[in-house]
């Protein structure tokens, strides 16, 4: 019975990442198209649009490889796992013991590496540019994401996620500067992961400004809405992380009922939905960047992650 229970609320929470991706994305749309005092589309546009990918056909160039066919079922999935191990309404799940800071930045590294071969794998201009550009990115913000990664590990004396977050939400830790830096670290390398603003803009198209949308223009169909679904479920994961690092409080311990599991994810909802609106604030008031600042942008992520780790080290006297 422990066993079917235990797999129940693993299930749940795969399930809760998978549905709430889209919401999210519809939602901040929304909030950004009443700033701009729009309309804008209903919150469950994200829905509907991928159920309208997956109806349609899908089309192929002539020199596609079996790469370009198997790379949005391979980023979809390790995008899907990663989200899945980061705990939300409750810690010490099932497979909380691959819930670790190192397997979600490599999960992440291995959909972004096969979704830039594909972007090549055509040998389309558009989607070399998006590919080149997405692996400077990468070569930039993963850095900075281990290096918020040995400062989180510094504080909570470990990488595993449920570890972190049960430490964080304790009496033990109080107000950290490391923490803070980490924190702001942690958001500037999401905006870039996520191609997000003023790193790059997720409603345009044009060619000298685009990265993530360059790479997937020449797919379509059930493939196109596998590599959209995942960029949603990047953008929870990211919210997710950042909740479970930062701001673990109210979440359920694993066993202790049915009450802490809703209140956990009440909770969990009230705080995707405040990161989701901060967000769309964030994206109305600001303008995209230079692609040749983005390095500038990631390497002050980067001294932040280091300057926190390093003050770490001058506290515990390492």
């Amino acid at each position: 019975m422990d066993v079917i229970t235990d797999i129940a609320v693993q299930g749940v929470q795969m399930l809760l990442v998978f549905l709430l991706a889209p919401l999210l994305t519809g939602f901040i749309r929304k909030i950004k198209a009443r700033l701009q005092r729009r309309r804008g589309p209903s919150l469950l546009q994200p829905y509907r649009d991928l159920i309208r990918l997956l109806r349609k056909e899908v089309v192929l160039a002539d020199n596609a490889s079996w790469l370009f066919r198997a790379v949005p079922y391979v980023t979809f999935a390790a995008i899907w796992v990663a989200a899945a191990l980061v705990p939300t309404f409750a810690t010490g799940l099932l497979f909380n013991w691959t819930a670790d800071l190192i397997v979600i930045v490599a999960l992440l590294g291995t959909a972004r590496f096969f979704l830039a071969l594909a972007g090549m794998d055509i040998g389309t201009s558009f989607g070399g540019i998006g590919s080149s550009r997405e692996v400077m990115i990468a070569a930039l913000a993963e850095p900075a994401m281990l290096m918020i990664v040995f400062c989180v590990a510094l504080v909570a004396g470990s990488t595993h996620l449920s570890t972190v977050a049960d430490y964080i939400a304790s009496t033990a830790v109080g107000l950290r500067v490391s923490l803070g830096l980490a924190m702001i670290a942690l958001v500037m390398v999401a905006l870039a992961e996520n191609a997000r603003i003023p790193i790059d803009n997720p409603s345009t198209h044009l060619e000298l400004t685009m990265v993530h949308e360059a790479m997937i223009l020449e797919y379509s169909g059930r493939h196109l809405a596998l590599i959209e679904f995942g960029a949603q479920l990047k953008l929870l994961l990211y919210v997710s992380l950042i909740v479970c690092l930062f701001y673990p409080w109210g979440i359920g311990i694993f066993g202790a009922g049915l009450a802490a599991y809703v209140a956990g994810a009440a909770l969990y909802l009230l705080k995707i939905t405040i990161a989701g609106f901060l967000l769309a604030v964030f994206e109305t008031a600001t303008a995209k960047m230079r692609v040749f600042r983005v390095p500038q942008f990631l390497g002050a992520a980067l001294m932040l992650g280091l300057l926190g780790t390093l003050l770490l080290f001058v506290s515990k006297g390492l």
